[in-house]
């Protein structure tokens, strides 16, 4: 008696998603860097086929880093200290003296030091971590992208809109330079394109973080973002926009609870 063979078909294997297409654009990194603003989907079509994020994070960081910079050199940074211990809700409760303490522990040389690094610090860490939820959020819509091209995303849909904000926030820092306790309070700079200009900030620091958690160098971003999905994870542009915006609205409510922790805005 005969027996017919079958050979065994092995199980289908994951296909890591491709950084390279037959019709990407070549850029260079100054290339990118400037069409980002005029042809994101062309720059991010470039990006999936070589991803990069590496300078145009330090870019931010530097721009960050300038901007804290000449504040202190317009403000006194000790004065700085005092305002925001004063007007604080958490410090309601001390002494005169324990104010007193605290401002002169926060004017020394190293939260000093963390007063300039803080900013650059956390711009890494927020990369790091946004591209992440940006590879989950893929992930649950069924695509993939790897690492490095999510931090792509995340990096180059943040650029434009800091470049901007940065620029406006120095313009005004020169041209009407804030008082003491305005600086003082200034979470995310002197700019606020947003509603939360309707409300007060300090009787109201919950609305107001609400309000300022949707702004238009934000919306811009998430644009980019958007766009940056689409072309490097090969989403339809409706999972695009609903990563993106799930991703905000978390934020938002994250930034919502320790406004009303702190007593202070987070926006």
């Amino acid at each position: 008696m005969s027996e017919s063979y079958t050979p065994m078909t092995p199980p289908p294997s994951y296909a890591p998603p491709t950084t390279s297409g037959p019709d990407a654009p070549e850029m260079s990194t100054p290339e990118t860097l400037a069409n980002i603003f005029f042809e994101p989907g062309r720059t991010f079509e470039a990006l999936r086929a070589r991803p990069r994020f590496v300078v145009a994070t330090l870019l931010t960081a530097a721009m960050f880093l300038l901007f804290t910079v000449l504040v202190f050199q317009k403000i006194n940074y000790n004065d700085m200290v005092r305002a925001a211990i004063e007007s604080s809700p958490q410090t309601a409760q001390m002494t005169d003296e324990q104010k007193e303490r605290a401002i002169e522990m926060q004017s020394g040389p190293i939260f000093k030091t963390l007063a300039y690094a803080g900013p650059v610090i956390s711009i890494f860490l927020v990369l790091a971590v946004g591209a992440g939820i940006y590879l989950l959020g893929t992930m649950a819509m069924g695509k993939a992208m790897t690492y490095q091209q999510a931090l792509a995303v995340w990096a180059y849909s943040s650029f434009p809109p800091v470049v901007l904000m940065m620029l406006a926030n120095i313009i005004i820092l020169f041209v009407n330079p804030p008082d003491v306790s305005e600086a003082a309070t200034a979470t995310r700079g002197l700019v606020h394109a947003n509603l939360s200009l309707l409300v007060n900030r300090t009787e109201q620091p919950v609305l107001a973080t609400l309000l300022g958690t949707f702004d238009l160098f934000k919306i811009y971003g998430l644009f980019l973002a958007a766009i940056g999905l689409q072309k490097i994870a090969r989403l339809s542009a409706g999972a695009a926009w609903t990563v993106v915006i799930v991703i905000t609205l978390i934020g938002a409510l994250v930034a919502v609870i320790f406004a009303a922790v702190m007593g202070q805005p987070m926006a």
